[in-house]
């Protein structure tokens, strides 16, 4: 899955969309991969992240803690992407 910049999610519809894969990470201490992707048909600013295993296989982020954590690595990615312009 994770060998492209692109990966297929099924939306609550059942359609199949082609996401644009921002990037990944890994929370070394809680032992989870991550990634970051938005809707590259989408002209917004929405991004979507999700766990995910050695697979591929997508998980949910199950706590708070992980959506702050998350927000927070976004947050760096987008400022790193701001000062590369």
């Amino acid at each position: 899955m994770l060998e492209t910049n692109t990966m297929f999610v099924t939306d609550e519809s059942g359609n199949e969309k082609e996401m644009e894969i921002l990037f990944t990470f890994e929370d070394e201490e809680k032992g989870r991969k991550y990634v970051v992707f938005a809707d590259h048909e989408d002209e917004g600013e929405e991004v979507f992240a999700s766990a995910y295993d050695d697979e591929g296989n997508l998980m949910p982020v199950e706590t708070d803690e992980e959506w702050q954590m998350i927000e927070e690595v976004i947050g760096a990615f987008q400022e790193d992407e701001g000062a590369e312009e």
